[in-house]
């Protein structure tokens, strides 16, 4: 099991919007993301910051082809057209990201 946890910005006029359709995500989109080996997935909200945080469940070496998977998802691409218009990226996220991957410095179990 690997765990992520991820950071954006949220546009403060959407915040309302951005809540509301996080209430209950389209059916494809949940689906998607459990057949990827995503588990226990939470976004969190302060202050116009979110973070995200996820595992994967599976093969390592299957995770890039799952996630390229999970990005063509019926649906997703029209999901990711709605909520990036409501995002602001960091300045300092890696090449590629758009959601910035955060370092892991501590956990407990």
């Amino acid at each position: 099991m690997r765990r992520f946890g991820q950071t954006i910005r949220l546009r403060p006029e959407v915040v309302a919007e951005y809540k509301r359709i996080h209430v209950k995500i389209w059916p494809e989109i949940e689906d998607a993301i459990r057949e990827s080996g995503i588990r226990n997935y939470s976004i969190y909200l302060k202050d116009g910051i979110m973070f995200a945080y996820m595992e994967y469940h599976g093969p390592d070496d299957e995770f890039e082809a799952r996630m390229e998977a999970l990005s063509n998802a019926p649906r997703m691409q029209e999901w990711w057209e709605i909520t990036k218009a409501m995002q602001i990226p960091l300045d300092t996220r890696a090449d590629g990201e758009w959601w910035a991957d955060m370092e892991e410095v501590f956990h407990q179990e």
